[in-house]
């Protein structure tokens, strides 16, 4: 029996967006009577949306006509009083909840927190943004109640597009990712990097703990924990133009993409986040060399001193990078980026120490050199990242 077979009978029209009626029984306070079973959640993550939450309200409401439906706002904590939007219209219409994130960041996390919150048996999610088609809400959920599993709303299938909605480097961004998502993780659909989609709740609950509440792009997330068994539908749609505020992805997404993609091939042994920092850190020895022979080339300093600029601006990419890409849901600004840098500093530097200190005492065992080096380099890593992640970006 499916969750479907224990609905009750939906209200519809009017009937679903009035208060529950008061009942009285005989030497008995009165109650509401029970309100019809919700049989859809849209979930709306959101940052920095006060100008659009309305509007996609009420677009939702027209779009969803007949359906029992809620919706649930899961905000970042914006300054600009989204929640408080949010929250007031839900105090004039239930069907409109709202969760406050307080201290974590991100779109899959409050998208994953959304619908766990949720007991209706579909779920959704759209962006606040209005750039997806709530028009094609619909018959995402007509062919959920046909059997299928997802339901996904494609930029990329023929009919679709996104030219309105993305820059030319989100596009090719975009385009990219899809391409290896497709390549490296088996998935056959048109738009794995879709933001716009509905599901079975079941399928979220089941899988809850194997999805990365880092990043940006649960779709794909999903289906390379549970989509190969599944049925999938596609729906294509006009990918809009935003009208208010600004996006809040770029082109670093992509980076943090192919983290996700990594640590899903990895089994998930090794978390997205720290991936991200490893590979930041990859691009700073790459940084560090560059600078070691401008020192020596073209500055004239002798070695000793190049290798401490060498260092320094090493350390400093590092830092800036990481505040940017790997630490974006609790990046640092302004005296609070200037202290993390000094502590940074201060932490690379007892790594540094602890990584001569490991590659020597194993190179003492007649190991090769390289797998001496390997080794320390391992254990410098994943003491910056431990530091980094307690004393610098903590939450």
């Amino acid at each position: 029996m499916s969750d479907f077979d224990l609905l009750p009978r939906l209200q519809t029209g009017a009937d679903a967006r009035v208060a529950p009626p008061l009942a009285r029984e005989a030497g008995k306070d009165a109650r509401p009577l029970p309100r019809a079973a919700i049989e859809l959640t849209v979930v709306i993550p959101s940052y920095c949306e006060r100008d659009n939450i309305a509007e996609l309200f009420r677009r939702i409401d027209a779009a969803l006509a007949g359906v029992a439906w809620e919706a649930v706002v899961v905000d970042d904590d914006s300054p600009d009083g989204t929640a408080a939007l949010a929250k007031s219209i839900g105090g004039r219409d239930p069907r409109l909840r709202c969760i406050r994130r307080v201290g974590r960041r991100g779109l899959s996390g409050a998208v994953i927190e959304g619908m766990l919150s949720s007991s209706a048996p579909v779920v959704a999610v759209i962006d606040a943004d209005l750039q997806h088609d709530e028009t094609l809400l619909p018959n995402m959920l007509k062919e959920i109640r046909a059997g299928a599993d997802i339901a996904i709303a494609s930029r990329y299938a023929e009919g679709g597009s996104a030219s309105d909605g993305f820059s030319g480097i989100r596009r090719w961004g975009s385009e990219m990712a899809t391409r290896l998502a497709r390549g490296l993780m088996g998935v056959s659909v048109t738009d794995p990097m879709s933001g716009f989609f509905m599901l079975r709740r079941e399928i979220v609950e089941a899988h809850a703990p194997e999805l990365s509440s880092q990043g940006y792009k649960l779709l794909a997330d999903l289906l390379w924990s549970a989509g190969r068994d599944k049925r999938i539908v596609e729906l294509t749609y006009r990918f809009r133009a935003r009208q208010h505020g600004e996006s809040k992805l770029d082109a670093l997404v992509t980076l943090d993409y192919l983290g996700l993609i990594f640590s899903k091939l990895l089994g998930g042994a090794l978390p997205v986040r720290f991936l991200m920092f490893a590979a930041v850190g990859a691009s700073g020895v790459a940084v560090h060399l560059m600078m070691l022979q401008f020192g020596i080339s073209h500055l004239g300093l002798a070695f000793g001193w190049a290798q401490a600029l060498a260092v320094i601006t090493a350390m400093t990419w590092n830092f800036v990078l990481n505040n940017r890409l790997t630490y974006r849901d609790a990046r640092l600004t302004g005296w609070g980026f200037m202290t993390g840098l000094v502590k940074f500093y201060l932490a690379c530097s007892i790594g540094s120490i602890g990584n001569v200190g490991v590659a020597s005492w194993i190179y003492s065992f007649s190991a090769t050199a390289w797998l001496a080096g390997l080794a320390g380099a391992v254990m410098g890593a994943v003491f910056n990242y431990a530091v980094s992640s307690a004393l610098i970006w903590k939450k």
